[in-house]
Formats: C-alpha cells, sequence, structure tokens
C-alpha cells in the first residue's frame, strides 16, 4: 500500500467519465506482436459483446512461467453510454471509429493502469494511491494546457479548472460515491487535444447504469482488482469487443477466457 501527494499528474482518459462526437477513422499501423511487453505479469480483460454494448465482463490473469492464468470466472461491469471506440494506448493504431472527448465511449485497445484514487487516506493496495481532497481535478476541457491531466486547484487557480466537469470529490459537488475507489487508465498519454480525457475504473451506479467512458463495477469487485494489482508487475488493462478480442488474440498473444 502507498500513498504519494501530488501538485500535477499527468494521466490519461476520456471526457467525463461520468458526466456525459463526432466519429473519426484512423490509418491501419503495421500490426505487431510486442502489444504487452514481457515486464507485463498481470492483464485486467475487459471484454464486451459487441462495440455498442454498455456491459461487458472484466478477468483478471497473471503471467506464471510465461503462461497466462486465469484467476477468477470474471464479473461484470459497465462501460460508456454509447460502447467502444479505439483509444490511445499500447496498441497500435486501428481502422475505425476512435475515441473523441465527450463521446460517451470508453477507449478499446490495450492501456497502462496508472494511480490508484479515492475518497479515503489510504486503500489496500500494491498500486501507488492518491487520497483526492476537494482541490484535485482532472482536466476535460478541450484547449486547456492541463488537458487530461489531473491537477490540484490550490496549485493551478481557479482558472485553470473552470469548466472541468471531472472533480475528483465526487462525495462532496456530486453527493455520490463513484469515485470513492478507482484507477487510473493511461489513455491518451500524450494528452493530445479532444481525444479523450480522464479516462478510469471507478465505483458503478448499479449494473445496468453507463458511465461516459469509463469502466465501473461494484465496490466488492473493485477490492479485489486493487488488492490484486501490484505495480511492480506492469499491469495493463485490455478492452476489445469480443470479435475484435477473437482476431487479435494470437497476434496480440493475449489470453484464452475460459
Amino acid at each position: 500500500m502507498k500513498k504519494i501527494i501530488i501538485a500535477v499528474l499527468a494521466t490519461t482518459a476520456l471526457s467525463g467519465c461520468v458526466n456525459s462526437t463526432t466519429s473519426t477513422t484512423t490509418t491501419t499501423t503495421a500490426e505487431t506482436t510486442t502489444v504487452i511487453p514481457s515486464q507485463t505479469q498481470q492483464l485486467v480483460v475487459v471484454v464486451a459483446d459487441d462495440w455498442q454494448a454498455i456491459g461487458a465482463q472484466l478477468y483478471r490473469f497473471e503471467r506464471v512461467a510465461g503462461q497466462w492464468q486465469q484467476q477468477d470466472q470474471g464479473h461484470a461491469v459497465v462501460l460508456g453510454r454509447t460502447g467502444l471506440a479505439w483509444g490511445i494506448g499500447l496498441h497500435p493504431a486501428q481502422a475505425g471509429v476512435q475515441k473523441q472527448e465527450g463521446d460517451g465511449k470508453a477507449p478499446a485497445g490495450v492501456f497502462e493502469l496508472g494511480t490508484a484514487f479515492g475518497y479515503l487516506d489510504s486503500l489496500t493496495t500494491n498500486m501507488t494511491y492518491q487520497g483526492m481532497t476537494a482541490d484535485d481535478y482532472c482536466i476535460d476541457v478541450k484547449g486547456s494546457p492541463f488537458y487530461n491531466q489531473l491537477v490540484d486547484k490550490s496549485v493551478v487557480g481557479e482558472a485553470a479548472v473552470k469548466g472541468s466537469s471531472e472533480w475528483m470529490r465526487r462525495d462532496i459537488y456530486s453527493q455520490d460515491n463513484l469515485y470513492k475507489k478507482g484507477l487510473v487508465v493511461k489513455h491518451n498519454s500524450q494528452n493530445i487535444d479532444g481525444a479523450g480525457s480522464c479516462i478510469f475504473m471507478h465505483l458503478w451506479r448499479a449494473e445496468n447504469k453507463p458511465t461516459a467512458g469509463c469502466t465501473a463495477m461494484t465496490e466488492q469487485n473493485m477490492d479485489t482488482l486493487l488488492a490484486w494489482l501490484d505495480e511492480q508487475k506492469a499491469p495493463l488493462l485490455v478492452s476489445l469487443p469480443a470479435s475484435e478480442y477473437q482476431q487479435k488474440q494470437l497476434l496480440w498473444k493475449l489470453p484464452t477466457i475460459k
């Protein structure tokens, strides 16, 4: 269990996971077999029925003696209110609908997992943890120099967070516990303006209540995930529709789901 206090932390994400456009396409680059680095020993795999699905199943895998071993039978998660679109992560660029700010889509692809965060002073996890305060925001405002970054209002100033819908203490400003426990998903790590910001894994409202682009689950399942994750094992998130998972499984050396 670790804790850090930071003034500004670059993250990766989609505009307003909880607060909710136009789709574009990109040229497919050469595929690669090194999408999952050798140092990665943990995978969080999220598979949806299709691109439009608002629900999916999450599975945990650990690499043992070079082989992926499934850690559980999986559990339900909710995705963006309009499903999935290709995000910017460790995978090669793909043709198709791309994640954009405010589109209500969760990013598909392969992504690093970053800082754990929440309302509490500490969490049981081997990920670096940041307890949030009323001054912590994730900036989802296009054109902002802090776009797709976690910032401390007391450091960057009131003007820097103006217009952002991603206050990290939702219990204070929105009277809910969605961000009580969560993880940063490193989508759009270069903070490309308009390509999606503030993508997290966090607590859900309900199994039938999608997010604006994040992946959400019950608090019990989040506790299990956080306790299992270890940043020394370089964990990654793989999030794909089932058809894409099948197509990429051999090419990207993804594990078989039982």
